[in-house]
């Protein structure tokens, strides 16, 4: 059987992929739940309409990445003030949030914090840390957090 991916599927391919399946693969597992359809001249054509837009959107969302990393590396150091009880130690813990939040006032951009790759969980001591922001596959920035005592 002839289908044409709507998503991607482990092991067979991405979304606007032609494969040929068995037909109870097809028939029992993909069509069902909306994973492929039936490759038909149409389908084909809507397909790899559906393939053109996604690339020039790729194209797109990779300029703005660039431009998000400039701002970001631009910015330089980000301050984050704390509380802190004796012997420097944190109440409580920075977490990516936090940092999305200290970017957004420091003048930066929207950053989601899922794309935020901290050291370790969360941030429990004071001092200079070095944190990856994800913006895009192919574009991620460096920035220094660092954690000082209010």
């Amino acid at each position: 059987m002839k289908l044409i991916l709507t998503a991607e599927v482990e092991h067979l391919g991405a979304p606007g992929d032609s494969v040929e399946v068995k037909d109870g693969y097809g028939r029992n597992y993909l069509l069902p739940r909306g994973l492929a359809i039936r490759a038909t001249r149409g389908a084909e054509k809507q397909v790899e309409e559906l393939r053109k837009a996604r690339e020039s959107r790729a194209a797109r969302d990779l300029d703005t990445a660039e431009e998000a990393k400039a701002t970001l590396e631009k910015i330089g150091t980000i301050t984050i003030p704390v509380r802190t009880g004796a012997g420097g130690k944190l109440f409580g813990s920075i977490a990516a949030a936090d940092v999305v939040t200290a970017i957004k006032s420091a003048g930066g951009p929207t950053v989601d914090r899922r794309n935020v790759e901290m050291p370790s969980a969360h941030i429990k001591s004071v001092g200079k840390h070095v944190i990856v922001v994800g913006l895009h596959p192919k574009v991620s920035a460096r920035l220094n957090v660092s954690i000082v005592p209010a």
